[in-house]
């Protein structure tokens, strides 16, 4: 991705800065039976694109923030938060991998499995992952709090902090439950795609960066994280959905169809379920969700989302929001670089990558 805030740069930055992190905590899980916590959290941390670390930068730097090492710490402290709810997200949908490995709880089961211990290995890595997603989120806090920002900016920014987090765990707790009920319809699954992944991935990153630098919520900071961030946090999930089901393996890490055999109710399924027949909407109920859907089934589903017209309208919907969203960037109150920045993080978080 080639943008005016040197991309790589800014990526080799946090990724410098969650390193330096990580290492000060080899002290407290360095002994050699917790050492595969420490380095499965290396590992997990070595990827990402650091979307919301950058959205949450150049909303500081838009608010007239200077450079300097404690926002980039700040930052990316929130990429400790996205690995937490990967790895706990990947438990729930019983994931095999994740960023082209397995994912963790299969890691740990693995471990298990080559050491013969006893009891259950899949047991046993379902909870280790368990506990290092929680202790990737304990680690986030500490990271953004000792960041080194001062600290009425930090006072000024937690409750958005809070409320980040409360939304992202209410999102994943929304999400079993559409699971659970079995149907949902495009309000509902908007509902958990928001607060599972828009507003933590987009809007409250940016609205963080926001309030760090200003020092206090404005009315146009709000404008700007409704207009700007709300609607990229959507058109954001929207792609995610749409890659979920036809994305490059080798671009999405998981293989081919794999929302797909988890049964995810996306705003993709619902919207294909709402315009199919009763022949295409029964096909939908029995493949979606099957565990060992083969590439004949895949290719149904994908078949009937395209005839439905779900997938135009997903497309459509992303231009729409992402529209919107680089006009409200015309009228806001932030400076000119980071105007320019945060128009091509919109582009970059809604591209297509199939």
């Amino acid at each position: 991705m080639t943008t005016s805030f040197q991309w790589d740069s800014f990526r080799t930055e946090v990724d410098r800065r969650l390193r330096a992190f990580v290492e000060r905590q080899r002290p407290l899980v360095g002994a050699p039976d917790l050492a595969p916590l420490l380095t499965a959290a290396e590992d997990f941390l070595a990827g990402g694109k650091r979307l919301r670390p950058a959205f949450c930068y150049w909303g500081w730097r838009g608010a007239g923030g200077e450079d300097g090492p404690e926002i980039c710490a700040a930052a990316a402290s929130l990429e400790l938060l996205q690995a937490s709810a990967l790895i706990h997200d990947d438990v729930m949908d019983s994931s095999d991998m994740r960023r082209g490995r397995p994912s963790a709880h299969r890691r740990f089961q693995a471990m298990h499995e080559e050491a013969g211990w006893r009891g259950s290995p899949a047991r046993f890595g379902e909870g280790a992952a368990v506990l290092l997603g929680s202790l990737l989120l304990v680690w986030s806090s500490e990271m953004w709090r000792t960041s080194g920002l001062p600290a009425e900016a930090l006072a000024a920014a937690e409750p958005i902090h809070d409320l980040m987090r409360t939304e992202l765990m209410c999102g994943q707790y929304l999400d079993l439950l559409e699971q659970a009920h079995g149907e949902s319809t495009f309000d509902s699954a908007l509902r958990v795609a928001l607060h599972k992944s828009g507003k933590y991935s987009v809007e409250q990153p940016l609205r963080l960066g926001l309030v760090l630098a200003a020092g206090r919520q404005e009315p146009w900071i709000d404008r700007l994280c409704v207009q700007y961030g709300h609607k990229v946090g959507i058109a954001f999930q929207l792609r995610d959905d749409i890659l979920g089901v036809f994305g490059d393996p080798a671009e999405t890490g998981k293989p081919a169809g794999d929302d797909l055999r988890e049964g995810k109710r996306t705003m993709l399924i619902a919207r294909t379920l709402s315009a199919a027949s009763e022949g295409q909407a029964a096909d939908v109920r029995r493949l979606l969700g099957d565990p060992a859907l083969d590439a004949q089934g895949i290719a149904r589903l994908r078949g009937i989302i395209e005839d439905t017209g779900a997938l135009t309208a997903g497309e459509e919907m992303i231009k729409r929001y992402l529209d919107d969203a680089l006009s409200s960037l015309e009228r806001a109150p932030i400076t000119p670089e980071a105007r320019r920045a945060l128009e091509e993080l919109a582009v970059a978080a809604t591209a297509r990558r199939s």
